[in-house]
């Protein structure tokens, strides 16, 4: 591909509403993200993210936007893991597995049993980046600004719930609460997102990100400018390479995250290695001497 074909694509709306969605994305998954991977919910998120499939075949079924459904699905299923796992005397992977799969089933019943043509399910399963529009982007705009003001105002409250709800508790933090409103934001965060990358990866650009970021510190509030910017970084390269390779862009954007991340780590563990090797070779000398 020519240098000038190459800039040229920047000069496409399409493609730049992409870039600010993939930006945007990264933004808002790097904090709910960070709180799932410091409160060690990754697994949460899958289940919301596929028991929100039940809302789209519903939608679809009844007519109304699947994403409006998917929302309503993701939150019912969020605030029920958190409330079953707490209140249900139910191990919270057992809850996750109920709900993730009654949500699944009930999007194929719905979808199967649609009047009409079987609607087509690849832009929730994979996403659709290329055709993002401007009031999605607005959508995903509003949304990041709301989390940036939420972790703002309540950041302690959030970051002990995460780490330490028996220290929160001492302190007189509701934590059943915060838990429930972080819930209804991560599952908002994730149905958001499914626009993007797709009911099939979204998880990935909540974890990729985070545990690469957390190579470099382990400090929640440095993680998150951290997992925004890698974030930010390794989707806009996916798309590009999308469009030069002519490959599926949401694939692509999960590729170079994971790439991202192994060759930071594989970097980091080969200078640990060669300090450690430096450090023995002095420490011997100094014996010798």
């Amino acid at each position: 591909m020519m240098m000038s074909e190459f800039f040229s694509i920047f000069e496409y709306q399409f493609f730049q509403n992409a870039i600010a969605a993939a930006v945007l994305t990264s933004v808002i998954a790097s904090m709910v993200g960070t709180y799932m991977v410091s409160r060690k919910i990754v697994f949460i998120g899958g289940g919301i993210t596929h028991a929100s499939f039940g809302g789209i075949g519903l939608a679809y079924y009844m007519g109304l936007n699947p994403f409006a459904g998917a929302a309503v699905f993701a939150v019912m299923t969020a605030l029920g893991i958190e409330w079953i796992s707490d209140k249900g005397k139910v191990r919270e992977d057992s809850a996750i597995a109920v709900l993730w799969s009654l949500g699944m089933a009930l999007g194929i019943i719905f979808v199967f049993i649609t009047p009409g043509y079987t609607p087509n399910l690849m832009t929730f399963l994979f996403g659709s980046i290329l055709s993002v529009g401007i009031p999605d982007l607005l959508l995903l705009l509003f949304f990041a600004i709301f989390l940036v003001i939420l972790f703002l105002v309540f950041f302690r409250p959030i970051l002990y719930t995460a780490f330490d709800p028996e220290f929160a508790k001492t302190k007189g933090i509701a934590v059943s609460l915060y838990r429930y409103m972080m819930s209804v934001v991560m599952a908002l965060a994730i149905v958001l997102s499914i626009r993007t990358v797709g009911i099939i990866l979204v998880l990935s650009i909540f974890t990729i990100p985070q545990i690469t970021a957390m190579i470099f510190t382990r400090d929640f509030r440095k993680v998150i400018p951290w997992a925004a910017a890698l974030g930010a970084f390794g989707s806009v390269a996916g798309l590009v390479a999308a469009y030069a390779l002519d490959i599926p862009a949401s694939a692509a954007v999960i590729f170079f995250l994971t790439i991202q991340f192994l060759i930071i780590k594989a970097f980091f563990m080969l200078t640990g290695r060669l300090l450690n090797l430096r450090l023995k070779n002095m420490f011997y000398r100094y014996k010798k001497d």
